[in-house]
């Protein structure tokens, strides 16, 4: 299956529904919000990172190359989960929410990367990290709380641990647009693979999943071999554009976003979707490096 790649012309049909919408005259799907985790690890190619090809069988993003990522939980807003590094006042400020909504992402964010790659943004201190997860008792943890039958909070508590929220680094925010059924508010976040733990194919919601380096991940895309949606492909293409993880996470650690809707915009005749500005630079010179 290839998926056309921005700038996505697209069909009259679903454009003249899009006007619809920014016009007034049709009422959006309330998002849910959401967090996802670009996974990062050196590679000789730059930086990796790992992706899950959704069952085909999902009502959202079917067969599509993902990172690891779900929605936010109610139980993600828990104030008593215990937290080292910044503050929730300050992912708040750099999340462009507020200081509840704010610690609800960072715990979805490490809650969802556990639950989908088995990998754990957590340690006994504000100095340690866990070295390893793939033990039985550790898996039996991450199906409870996949199952929603275990809390995070109690997840560490029990184990003595605290979230490490200072592995994380902000990346972007997408907001599906208007005129799709199903809407996310969704924001982006980048870690380092923690030194001693791996990543293991554990998610119900996969069919598969891969390391692969970021640049290869959007030339395969390119050519149809990976069905991306535009911010996967867009996120794969930028972080790509770096030497290393380092490099990625230090560019992270600047980083504030403010969300971002795709919207229709002229393309030659017809219609296509908008993006950040700064991916366009981007996108343009990959096009001309593709002569198109």
């Amino acid at each position: 299956m290839r998926i056309p790649l921005p700038p996505v012309p697209l069909p009259d049909e679903v454009a003249a529904v899009a006007l619809e919408y920014a016009a007034g005259r049709r009422e959006p799907v309330e998002p849910r919000d959401a967090a996802t985790v670009v996974l990062l690890r050196g590679g000789e190619r730059g930086p990796e990172v790992y992706l899950l090809r959704r069952q085909t069988t999902m009502a959202f993003a079917s067969g599509m190359a993902v990172f690891p990522g779900g929605g936010v939980d109610p139980r993600d807003f828990d104030a008593e989960v215990a937290w080292a590094g910044p503050p929730p006042v300050q992912w708040a400020e750099r999340l462009d929410c507020d200081e509840d909504k704010a610690r609800a992402l960072v715990c979805a964010a490490v809650r969802e990367t556990f639950e989908e790659s088995g990998v754990l943004l957590a340690g006994p201190s504000e100095d340690d990290v866990v070295a390893d997860t793939t033990s039985q008792d550790w898996e039996a943890d991450r199906v409870a709380l996949e199952a929603r039958e275990l809390a995070l909070t109690d997840l560490l508590t029990r184990r003595g641990l605290v979230l490490r929220t200072d592995l994380l680094g902000v990346w972007d925010a997408w907001l599906t647009p208007v005129f799709e059924p199903r809407r996310y508010r969704t924001w982006f976040f980048v870690a380092l693979l923690p030194e001693g733990q791996r990543t293991r194919d554990v998610s119900s919601e996969s069919s598969s999943v891969t390391w692969l380096p970021a640049g290869v991940a959007a030339d395969r895309a390119d050519v149809g071999e990976l069905a991306m949606m535009p911010p996967t492909y867009l996120t794969c293409l930028e972080v790509g554009d770096h030497a290393d993880p380092h490099e990625v996470l230090h560019v992270a650690g600047s980083r504030s976003v403010a969300m971002f809707t795709p919207t229709v915009e002229p393309l030659g005749e017809g219609w296509t979707l908008s993006m950040p500005e700064r991916m366009r630079p981007l996108v343009a010179a990959r096009r001309a490096q593709r002569g198109e």
